[in-house]
């Protein structure tokens, strides 16, 4: 019994040393971990190395292997999500070992006859893991859970497969641990109905998706430079982006996209919503960006690109902005400073309508005369986007020479110019060519009445 129990705790130790190994990942490709356990023996797995991305198809050749011949009653143990970051953040890894949200999950790797984890599991869409299963095994899943379970008789002879779904903490009143204790709890009471009816089985844990996503944008295939300035955690909101058969032709990104229909009204922040961009269009020279959101309000971003014999490259260059709202338009020409080269996005910290800046209105309507635009960390591109999904590299509004830089120069120049008219001053002393000489005769000077 000790030397199970040692096994037990050793094969344990290298599951939470297996996925903590791979927290060093540097990838930003979406991934999910993959823990697969059976009653009987599983073909053996090399563990992956730190950073290894197992995909698909590896997995695929794997179960292949496992349960390609004989029949098998395969629980699929699906939640919503699931990350590597769920088992170290709430399976006690660094704290106390009682307080884990996995126990039965835990209990059941160590008893089991052998067991898989793959850390990082290529994910490529919600329904990839349902539909490998069932490719692999030959028969549709049947979702069951603990209670139709123990009623529910299984026929040994052929394939089974019982899909389990669970539920993850997003848009729940609970909290994180508690969702992932009660679908332990879940996990737990699955296997007791199972093995209550003396069924081998083998289970696999998993997730329709990642939980935590942490983005990282490749240099190998672009320009090194200025790029969507956003941090990389799973709640950066991803950019508005137009499709044209399939490809990405408009891309844009905004911290906030506020606007006000008067000087002194509230600001609203139409980058909190998710607009519909149908009536959006683009072409080789033309792009025009329709975001149209709820409560009747629409923005409007028109672009175009064309050939500048000076530079010899195309530019691109936002021509106007356009806001619609209780049946008004107001229109703004932003083509003064907001451009950049065709192959480039444009980006800016701050675009707004207000003075000296880049938005000018162009509107003599009384009606839209108050109306105020402010895109904060604002960055648009709608001609050449690199490779699909990423912005190219950034063109800044910013100058080089900022008030900063002038304040700078123009102090360092004033004291540059002290220090030589002292310097000068310095060089011009002179020394006397005569002096009283004590032991010769004293000079005298005359004195008159």
């Amino acid at each position: 019994m000790a030397a199970a129990s040692c096994s037990s705790e050793v094969r344990l130790a290298t599951f939470l040393l297996l996925l903590l190994g791979c927290l060093s990942s540097g990838s930003g490709s979406a991934q999910v971990p993959l823990l697969l356990w059976s009653s009987d023996s599983l073909p053996p797995l090399a563990s992956p190395a730190a950073g290894h991305i197992t995909s698909n198809d590896q997995l695929t050749v794997y179960l292949t292997a496992a349960l390609g011949s004989g029949p098998h009653t395969v629980l699929l143990f699906l939640q919503d999500k699931l990350s590597k970051d769920d088992f170290t953040i709430f399976g006690g890894v660094f704290g106390n070992k009682q307080d884990s949200a996995f126990h039965n999950l835990e209990a059941a790797l160590q008893s089991s006859a052998s067991s898989i984890t793959v850390p990082a599991l290529e994910w490529t869409g919600s329904s990839s893991f349902p539909a490998l299963f069932q490719e692999t095994l030959g028969v549709s899943p049947v979702l069951v859970d603990p209670e139709t379970l123990s009623h529910l008789t299984i026929n040994t002879s052929v394939n089974n497969l019982l899909l389990i779904n669970l539920p993850y903490c997003t848009g729940s009143h609970k909290s994180c641990k508690e969702v992932l204790q009660d679908n332990d709890e879940v996990i737990g009471n699955v296997l007791s109905a199972v093995k209550a009816k003396d069924v081998p089985y083998t289970a696999i844990y998993t997730g329709l998706q990642p939980s935590r996503v942490i983005s990282e944008a490749s240099v190998s295939d672009q320009s090194v430079g200025r790029s969507l300035l956003a941090t990389a955690e799973a709640d950066v909101k991803a950019p508005i982006m137009f499709n044209v058969s399939g490809n990405p032709c408009i891309m844009l990104w905004a911290q906030n996209l506020s606007v006000s229909l008067s000087s002194s009204g509230e600001w609203i922040d139409l980058a909190a919503q998710t607009p519909s961009v149908d009536r959006s269009m683009c072409n080789t020279t033309h792009s025009l960006l329709v975001l149209r959101y709820t409560g009747g309000f629409e923005l409007r971003f028109a672009m175009s690109q064309r050939f500048y014999p000076v530079s010899g490259r195309n530019w691109f260059t936002l021509d106007s902005v356009q806001l619609q709202a209780n049946a008004s338009t107001a229109s703004f020409t932003g083509g003064r400073g907001i451009y950049a080269p065709a192959e480039y996005s444009f980006h800016c910290q701050s675009v707004s309508n207000s003075k000296d800046a880049l938005l000018v209105p162009n509107s003599t309507d009384k009606d839209t005369s108050e109306w105020r635009l402010n895109f904060i960390d604002f960055q648009i591109q709608g001609f050449r986007l690199a490779n699909g999904t990423n912005f190219s590299y950034a063109s800044d509004c910013a100058g080089f020479f900022t008030a900063g830089i002038w304040m700078g120069l123009l102090t360092s120049l004033l004291m540059l110019l002290i220090f030589v008219y002292g310097l000068h001053m310095i060089m011009q002393l002179t020394t006397m060519d005569r002096f009283d000489d004590p032991k010769g005769p004293s000079i005298s000077v005359p004195q008159s009445d």
